[in-house]
């Protein structure tokens, strides 16, 4: 039950860490690699899980802490290998009894051990796999994380409790560190049958060619974020009126000419706007059209709504419905423009334009 609370548990927290880390992942694949790999996302969030798992088997159940102060017995186990012991003494074990075997394996001591080895495996995989690490690496890191999870408990889960309320056992260092290098051993035979790490990054920097889409995406939100707060921040402290149309313009048009059509975030995402010619006339016009089609029209729009649902006197409730209806247009609106460009990769501000997004990620990385 303690192994099911504990796997529970984790695949519940799951989704807020995924969530966390989402964001920055995103922003460290598409400046390092220019696109997100499917098979990478699988191998890096299923470590997360496995990790967030493992932690909560280590800590799981929480006792009161009421409990933990009534606790009489020893914190610390510190001599190697009294595993041996305790299944020769608490086993019917016989090496040459077939019929002690099942007996021995079921006995808490032997599968509590058994545990202790299987827990750590996949790490030892993982290390190997995706990262490459060689075998002294997954030794040694192998080692830590039994390390992390030992001082964990006896410190109480960092002071949590009054003292620690698990055995901090050298055993446990043991057999968490063998089994993330028998982990390392078996993803020798496995990983014959799984892409590698070098054709899993090929594979990304050749996606990468093409700027996709939510790449796209991904930079027009964060551009936009960045200018907003800069502007805003200096608005607040200035109190000039046309604060933001100058940052706009430093931001959108003087920055990108000085750094050959890239913004802050582009250029941090690898990629850069390309104008066969008046390279500052087109960056200034397609970025004032942008805003005009996504911000400030559709704002207009609103504003002329409530303007005239003011002027005519109509009723709260038809007023209401009105602008629930164009609300809702907004959002088709939005959302349409989302699906185009992340199907298509262009939009006809693009064609309008003639501006051309260019990828410049394999330069960098053949450097």
């Amino acid at each position: 039950m303690t192994y099911i609370e504990a796997i529970t548990t984790a695949v519940t927290v799951f989704p807020i860490i995924a969530f966390i880390i989402t964001i920055p992942f995103i922003l460290h694949q598409y400046h390092k690699y220019g696109s997100i790999n499917k098979f990478r996302v699988l191998i890096i969030y299923s470590f997360i899980l496995y990790l967030i798992s493992i932690y909560f088997l280590v800590i799981l159940p929480l006792p009161s802490i009421e409990q933990v102060s009534n606790m009489t017995g020893k914190t610390t186990q510190l001599i190697p290998f009294s595993f041996i012991n305790d299944i020769i003494n608490n086993t019917s074990f016989k090496i040459n009894d077939l019929s002690s075997y099942i007996p021995t394996i079921t006995a808490p001591v032997v599968y509590t051990m058994l545990f202790n080895v299987l827990m750590t495996i996949p790490f030892g995989m993982y290390l190997r796999y995706y990262y490459k690490f060689n075998l002294k690496k997954v030794f040694f890191f192998s080692f830590l994380l039994s390390l992390f999870f030992e001082l964990t408990q006896l410190s109480g889960l960092y002071g949590i409790y009054p003292r620690a309320y698990r055995l901090f056992d050298v055993d446990d260092l043991i057999t968490n560190t063998l089994g993330g290098v028998i982990g390392y051993f078996i993803m020798g035979i496995v990983d014959n049958f799984l892409p590698t790490r070098d054709e899993i990054d090929e594979d990304s920097i050749e996606d990468a060619k093409i700027v996709s889409g939510f790449r796209r995406l991904t930079i027009f939100i964060f551009d936009n974020f960045i200018y907003l707060f800069i502007a805003t921040i200096l608005t607040l402290f200035t109190n000039f009126k046309h604060t933001f149309l100058i940052i706009f313009i430093i931001y959108y048009v003087i920055i990108p000419t000085i750094f050959n059509g890239k913004t802050i975030m582009s250029g941090f995402l690898n990629v850069r706007l390309s104008f066969p010619k008046f390279k500052i006339i087109k960056l200034f016009l397609r970025t004032l059209f942008i805003y005009l089609y996504y911000f400030i029209i559709p704002i207009n729009i609103l504003l002329i709504l409530i303007f005239i649902t003011n002027k005519i006197n109509i009723t709260s409730t038809i007023s209401l419905i009105i602008y629930l209806v164009y609300i809702a247009f907004l959002i088709i609106f939005y959302i349409s423009n989302i699906i185009i460009l992340l199907k298509n990769k262009t939009m006809f501000y693009d064609k309008l334009f003639k501006v051309e997004y260019i990828n410049t990620i394999k330069k960098e990385i053949e450097e």
